[in-house]
């Protein structure tokens, strides 16, 4: 055991299980069941080969939550289905891993992996909030690199980005953030803030790319820094970078809290120690006979019970 905390980015996990295990792994009643199963690969996976001594799966209570929306609308607004009012919107997402979620859910809960998602908060300020509170080292398994903000060497945070299912990672610290992107953790958010991210529906600075971005980091330490500069004749700034930057004063106003993972969400009181036993036996028979879920689920219970 490492003493570690993992903290798991369910959503971005169970969809890469869902694209890279085939359709034909299914239920005995035909239902697909290859986002589950891939999962419960990926999660036994995880505990062999890193051995964390408390895990959590972060789940998306919302989303894309309205006080980010109400800041930046274009935030996520391409992958909106269907509209709510009072309620979040809902996703696109394949027909055929939607009704896998819930089963994901019922799965983990019956093994004893904490499972936490809190309203009007995503998973990402779920993880950013168990970091901030995390008393040793963290690791953060995800493919979403908007985590790579709360990359810390002096606390040992660091990401886990699976390249190829998560057999391969990248275990991401700030020399590797320095080597990529030219910052460290703290300097990331302020990267992707500028840069801006076509995949969530942020549009950054026009004509600031990430280059461009890292190179005014460096020069100005941080975004209250580089937009300090825009006010100061003598700052090494070019026309254009000047004039693009006061053009974009409102959205710099805002985004902060939208790209920043937030690090106070009210968490519930969970235990977050490693299960070695089922917390629910009889349940957990019942979902793996009901879904198939065979040798993927043996292999998870057999790691968890070394």
């Amino acid at each position: 055991m490492t003493g570690r905390l993992m903290l798991l980015d369910t959503a971005s996990l169970y969809f890469r299980a869902y694209f890279g295990v085939p359709d034909s792994v299914r239920a005995p009643d035909g239902t697909p069941v290859n986002a589950v199963r891939g999962l419960l690969d990926f999660i036994d996976r995880l505990v062999r080969d890193h051995r964390p001594a408390k895990l959590v799966a972060c789940m998306d209570a919302d989303w894309r939550p309205q006080w980010r929306v109400d800041l930046i609308p274009t935030y996520k607004a391409h992958r909106v289905a269907e509209e709510h009012e009072g309620a979040p919107d809902t996703e696109e997402v394949p027909d055929t891993l939607t009704p896998q979620v819930p089963v994901i859910e019922a799965v983990l809960d019956a093994v004893g992996i904490a499972r936490v998602g809190v309203a009007d908060y995503e998973a990402d300020d779920v993880i950013g909030t168990f970091t901030a509170r995390a008393d040793g080292p963290v690791d953060i398994v995800t493919g979403d690199r908007d985590l790579y903000q709360l990359v810390d060497d002096a606390r040992g945070i660091r990401v886990l980005y699976p390249l190829k299912g998560v057999g391969t990672l990248q275990l991401t610290d700030e020399a590797v953030l320095r080597e990529k992107y030219g910052v460290d953790g703290r300097g990331y958010a302020d990267l992707a803030l500028l840069r801006g991210d076509p995949s969530d529906g942020l549009p950054g600075v026009s004509g600031i790319g990430e280059k461009t971005a890292a190179k005014l980091l460096a020069e100005f330490g941080d975004l209250a820094g580089i937009m300090a500069a825009v006010d100061d004749p003598q700052a090494k700034l070019t026309p254009s970078q000047r004039k693009r930057l006061t053009e974009a004063r409102p959205y710099v106003a805002v985004a902060p809290k939208v790209v920043r993972v937030a690090d106070d969400v009210p968490l519930p009181d969970v235990d977050t120690t490693l299960p070695r036993t089922p917390r629910d036996p009889a349940g957990l028979e019942a979902l793996a006979a009901r879904w198939g879920l065979g040798g993927s689920l043996q292999r998870l219970l057999t790691t968890l019970g070394e």
